[in-house]
């Protein structure tokens, strides 16, 4: 019985035990189901807080977006993002499409001045990074408007604004670009870097920037634009600006500093003048199409005794024997940098050239000549000096005179070589000189040769001109190949001269009315001015205006003279 009731007892108390612990299994499940509910809750709580947050982020930005915009924009907004496109023009001006002009006119945006705008690249990734403020390392600059006829969805950007936004080659075809209108200050100070040491020979950089400017609306920090002088184009970066980092140059006068480039970038400009001192000899290497320049100078007593006939002063070049060839051309400044087609003198010889300069040279004159040796062939190393010779005590004509009184003589035309020879010789002469030599029977020529001489001499078909037969070959590449002018016109070198000295829009001229050295610019777009010989750059400069030295009256410059005839009848 005792042991019917222990087991009773155990058994109980077993399932008591089985009871308990499935009861604190339940609790634990539960408790573990709560907490996970909880954690769940707390996860989707966060979520929703943080979208909320990010909402509240996103219009705080967008109302701080929308400040800053009627800020920079004067009260007025507008942003939009167009595909790139570029298209051939000079300075920042981009075409918008006609739409804009609605939008900006419906805001009032021509009522308040040029209108500028901010350009940015866009990254078209994804969304999260769309825009550059967002930390993306991405371009900005900014530009003014030319015509509102781009095709809508695109904004046409010329070569300026292009190379600023997309600095490497490796750019979509048709890249993203955001531009939003801004009012920019006008600007006081630019502090600019050229990419090369030759910018500083240049006279009167600040002139040669300001024409380069008029066609820029804009400049930014960090940006680079090409300044143009004849052919030669030079960079500039712009390293500092105020009143801020970006501004209006439209009718504002600007302080300009041109710092020293990087030393990185000197030793390999082509367009630097080497200093020349009289009766030294200088070395030098030229590669293939390129220059090598130099410069010395005339002062008084030198140009006095060349006038006089006393001296003349020769620049002499001796190519080494390696196979290269070179030509040279000189100028007197303000021309700093001759060329082929730009130049006073030249010389193509294939040996040693010289070029002398004498009384009888109408450039000729005290200051500063410029000396241009041109890599006409392979790599050529040289020799450049220039030399002060006596001249010989002959006058000018007095070998002719001499000449004169021999014919005056008893004297005979030889048959052969049309030479007067004494009467007593011409028999032996002749039958000497038709043995030896001949004469050349192109016309106009008439030059006695010997014979074996006679081989190697040829006239070219073009121009008539006598070579020696290695010559030709150079002559009929300098003289008559096309040459192809900056501008786009292509010509031979004798109509090539002639254009780039008279007609070429890139040709460099003293203007009239500001006396600085300046690309003439195509055709006048007055007609009067056109009638008066003005150029682009003359018309454009002479519609400044000046008080009339005799009334007072502001008169344009290229009709004071025009105002002093007909109102204070001043010839």
């Amino acid at each position: 019985m005792d042991y019917e009731l222990r087991r009773a007892r155990e058994k109980l108390e077993k399932e008591q035990k089985e009871r308990k612990d499935r009861a604190r299994l339940r609790l634990d499940r539960d408790r573990k189901a709560k907490e996970e509910a909880k954690k769940q809750r707390d996860a989707i709580e966060a979520v929703q807080r943080s979208r909320r947050l990010d909402a509240i982020d996103a219009q705080l930005k967008a109302d701080q977006l929308m400040q800053e915009d009627l800020l920079a924009g004067g009260g007025i907004v507008f942003s939009r993002i167009f595909e790139a496109l570029p298209y051939q023009g000079s300075g920042d001006k981009i075409k918008l499409p006609p739409s804009c002009f609605s939008e900006l006119s419906g805001q009032g945006a021509f009522d308040k001045g040029p209108l500028h705008f901010k350009l940015s690249v866009v990254h078209q990734e994804g969304p999260s990074n769309m825009k550059n403020s967002e930390g993306e390392n991405l371009r900005t600059t900014h530009s003014g408007v030319l015509e509102f006829t781009a095709d809508e969805g695109s904004v046409g950007v010329p070569p300026h604004v292009w190379s600023n936004l997309f600095p490497s080659d490796n750019t979509l075809t048709a890249p993203l670009v955001e531009v939003r209108y801004v009012r920019l200050p006008k600007g006081t100070y630019a502090k600019l870097q050229p990419d090369t040491s030759g910018f500083t020979e240049l006279p009167n950089q600040k002139a040669i920037l300001e024409t380069s400017l008029r066609q820029h609306a804009t400049l930014s920090q960090d940006d680079v634009f090409t300044v143009n002088y004849g052919e030669l184009a030079y960079k500039l970066r712009v390293l500092e600006l105020k009143p801020s980092s970006s501004i209006s140059v439209l009718e504002t006068d600007i302080e300009v500093d041109i710092v020293s480039p990087d030393e990185k970038s000197e030793g390999k400009d082509q367009y630097t003048l080497k200093p020349l001192v009289f009766g030294k000899s200088e070395s030098g290497v030229v590669e293939e199409g390129n220059y090598v320049y130099y410069k010395f100078s005339i002062d008084n007593n030198t140009s006095e005794n060349v006038v006089s006939g006393d001296k003349r002063i020769e620049v002499k070049i001796d190519n080494e024997i390696d196979g290269g060839d070179t030509n040279v051309y000189m100028s007197k400044h303000p021309l700093i940098f001759p060329s082929r087609h730009q130049h006073l003198w030249s010389s193509h010889d294939m040996s040693s050239k010289v070029l002398i300069l004498s009384s009888n040279d109408k450039s000729f004159g005290v200051g500063t000549y410029s000396i241009g040796v041109y890599g006409f062939k392979g790599t050529t190393k040289f020799q450049v000096s220039v030399t002060i010779e006596d001249n010989s005590g002959r006058k000018v004509g007095q070998q002719a005179t001499s000449s004169s009184s021999s014919v005056e003589m008893d004297t005979v035309k030889c048959r052969n070589c049309n030479h007067y020879i004494p009467s007593q010789s011409i028999t032996l002469h002749e039958a000497f000189c038709s043995r030896h030599s001949v004469v050349c029977q192109h016309a106009g020529c008439g030059i006695v040769l010997r014979i074996d001489e006679a081989k190697n001499h040829v006239h070219c078909d073009k121009c008539g001109q006598a070579f020696q037969r290695d010559e030709m070959e150079k002559h009929m590449k300098v003289f008559h190949e096309p040459h192809s002018c900056p501008c786009g016109v292509v010509l031979e070198k004798a109509a090539m001269v002639q254009h780039q000295g008279s007609s070429c829009p890139l040709r460099l001229i003293s203007c009239r009315f500001c006396g600085d050295m300046v690309q003439a610019g195509s055709s006048a777009m007055d007609v009067r001015d056109r009638l008066r010989g003005l150029s682009e750059h003359e018309s454009i400069c002479g519609s400044r205006t000046a008080p009339c030295d005799s009334c007072g009256r502001s008169v344009m410059l290229k009709d004071m003279d025009i105002h002093q005839t007909a109102v204070h009848q001043k010839s």
